[in-house]
C-alpha cells in the first residue's frame, strides 16, 4: 500500500479511500444498492487487510447505518488508531427545523449522533458535505472549531462547492484563529475536469489534499460504453452528472488504453487521477472484491504522458455539477 500526508498535515492515509455509501441497510436508505452488514463487512475486512487505512461514510448514507455498519467492522478488524475515519454533515437526518445544515445546533447534534453510530470517541476528519447558504460561514466555522478543540475530530475537511466560497472560508478561519480546513472532496474524474480551472490551483497553493468522490464517474470509466449495472439503472442523480455525447469518446478511448496494456478500465482511470500531485487519494465506492482489486493494482499502473494526453484529448468544457 501506499500512503500520502493528506495536504499540509502530519496525517497519513493509504492513496485508496474506501467510500462507504455502497454500505446501508437498503430499506433505511434511498438506493436499493447498497450492501448490508454481512455482505459489506468482508470487502472492509479486505481493505484493511490490504493495508487500506482511510474510510470515508456520511451521516446520511442510509439513514445513518452505513456509519453504523463500518464503525463496528473497523472495530471488529482494526485498531482504532491504525484507521483514519472520515464523516460527514449537512444533509437532513429527520423531519422539521434545524434537521439539516451547518448551523451551530446541527453541527453539535450530528456529530455526537455519528460518533454514537460509529461506535467511536472521536472521528479523523469530519467534512461539511456542502455549502450552506442560509448560515453564516462564521457559524460554521467557529462550531467546528469547537468540535475540534473537545476531542470530537482531529481535523476538518469540505466537500463540493465553488472555490471562491472555500476561500472565503479558509480566510475567514485563519482570521479568527479558527481550524482550517486540511481536505476538499470534491467531484473529479476523467468525463467531469471543471475543478482544474480554480478548486484545484487553489487547493495545491494551500496545501489542501483533494479527496475525489465518483473517479470512476458512477462506474462509466470502468465498463465498456452502453453497458450497465443494477446501480446506473436506478441512479437519477448519476444521470444528471454527464452528458452522453461528451463522456463517449473518453470512455471509449480509457477502453483503448486498457486493452493496450492489459488492464481493466477501471485502474487506468484511477491512475490518472493518482498522477496529480495535490491528489491525496481518491475516494472509491466498493461493491465486489474485484472492485478493490482494480483500485488498488491502479497504484502501480504508471502512465506515460502521451497516454495521459490521449485520455485528455477528447474533454470539453461541462457544467459545474455535484453542488446541490
Amino acid at each position: 500500500m501506499k500512503y500520502a500526508k493528506l495536504g499540509n498535515t502530519g496525517l497519513d492515509v493509504s492513496a485508496i479511500c474506501i467510500g462507504c455509501m455502497s454500505f446501508g441497510t437498503p430499506a433505511r436508505g434511498t438506493h436499493n444498492w447498497t450492501l448490508d452488514e454481512d455482505a459489506a463487512r468482508p470487502l472492509i475486512r479486505q481493505a484493511v487487510e490490504a493495508g487500506v487505512n482511510f474510510f470515508d461514510t456520511a451521516n446520511i448514507y442510509s439513514d445513518g447505518t452505513s456509519e453504523e455498519i463500518t464503525g463496528r467492522a473497523l472495530k471488529d478488524f482494526a485498531r482504532r488508531d491504525e484507521v483514519v475515519i472520515a464523516t460527514k454533515v449537512h444533509g437532513p437526518m429527520r423531519g422539521g427545523p434545524n434537521a439539516a445544515g451547518l448551523s451551530r445546533k446541527a453541527i453539535m447534534t450530528e456529530i455526537d449522533n455519528s460518533l454514537r453510530r460509529l461506535g467511536t470517541d472521536y472521528v479523523d476528519l469530519y467534512q461539511i458535505h456542502r455549502w450552506d447558504r442560509r448560515t453564516p460561514i462564521e457559524e460554521t466555522l467557529e462550531a467546528l472549531h469547537d468540535v475540534v478543540k473537545a476531542g470530537k475530530a482531529r481535523y476538518i475537511g469540505a466537500s463540493s462547492m465553488f472555490a471562491w466560497q472555500f476561500s472565503k472560508a479558509q480566510y475567514t478561519a485563519e482570521r479568527h484563529g479558527w481550524t482550517k480546513f486540511v481536505s476538499m472532496q470534491n467531484h473529479y474524474n476523467l468525463l467531469h475536469r471543471e475543478e482544474e480551472r480554480e478548486m484545484l490551483p487553489l487547493c495545491a497553493d494551500q496545501g489542501v489534499g483533494v479527496l475525489p468522490w465518483s473517479p470512476l464517474a458512477r462506474g462509466r470509466l470502468a465498463r465498456p460504453w452502453g453497458t450497465s449495472t443494477e446501480r446506473s439503472g436506478t441512479d437519477a442523480f448519476g444521470r444528471t452528472l454527464y452528458a452522453d455525447d461528451a463522456a463517449r469518446p473518453i470512455v471509449e478511448e480509457v477502453a483503448r488504453v486498457a486493452e493496450e496494456r492489459g488492464e481493466a478500465p477501471a485502474r487506468i482511470a484511477l491512475a490518472w487521477l493518482l498522477r496529480n500531485p495535490v491528489v491525496a487519494a481518491p475516494i472509491v465506492g466498493v461493491g465486489k472484491p474485484d472492485h478493490l482489486d482494480d483500485a488498488l493494482a491502479a497504484l502501480s499502473v504508471d502512465l506515460t504522458d502521451d497516454e495521459a494526453a490521449r485520455l485528455e484529448a477528447p474533454y470539453t468544457p461541462q457544467p459545474v455539477v455535484g453542488f446541490g
